[in-house]
């Protein structure tokens, strides 16, 4: 499914371009922080994912990511996302995170489908893929990589990869399958979000 795994990519991109945006603004970067801190967001989990299957980045092949990624934040800063207020931000960010997430949860897990994985190498593939790019940008600012603090956050990756791996034993794995698990990860996340839902923590 090539066709829809590059739309998702590019969702993918777009939500995570934003997010990025976002928390660089919160952080006071400059000019070069923001791309740097989009750029790792949006394309670092795809590049690490490109890494373990043994192929060269997709980011680095293809033109439409790099231009996807600019474009995004050229619209980002022509809109003033940045001078939103703090509540209107933090919707923003909650929202395009989310949309983010599943897609490169999605695209993560079709391409270890079709690398023949199995389903822990779906997985962990789809959770590279989903919070890789994430956790290095966290790293870089000095900060918990949300992975591993946010309610949900993590786990949505893995839901995914689970139920396309599913789909995909029981033959059933299409267009319609795949928007099906990605619309309906996309509210659990928010509920999550909107409900405050955490994993259990060790006290």
């Amino acid at each position: 499914m090539p066709e829809f795994f590059i739309i998702a990519d590019i969702i993918g991109i777009i939500a995570f371009s934003i997010s990025g945006f976002l928390i660089a603004i919160k952080n006071n970067l400059d000019i070069l922080g923001i791309l740097i801190a989009s750029a790792l967001t949006a394309l670092g989990g795809g590049v690490i994912r490109d890494a373990i299957l043994s192929s060269a980045p997709f980011a680095f092949t293809s033109l439409y990511p790099a231009m996807t990624l600019i474009t995004t934040i050229l619209i980002a800063y022509f809109f003033k996302l940045y001078k939103k207020p703090s509540i209107e931000r933090k919707l923003i960010f909650v929202i395009s995170d989310t949309i983010g997430l599943v897609a490169f949860s999605i695209t993560g897990a079709i391409l270890a489908i079709h690398a023949d994985y199995n389903f822990f190498g779906i997985i962990i593939l789809s959770f590279i893929t989903a919070v890789g790019g994430g956790v290095t940008r966290d790293i870089m600012i000095n900060q918990v990589p949300t992975v591993l603090i946010s309610d949900f956050y993590g786990s949505i990756a893995v839901i995914v990869a689970l139920a396309l791996a599913t789909l995909e034993m029981f033959d059933i794995l299409n267009a319609m399958s795949i928007s099906a698990v990605a619309l309906a990860s996309v509210i659990l996340r928010l509920i999550a979000f909107k409900r405050e839902w955490h994993l259990p923590k060790l006290s």
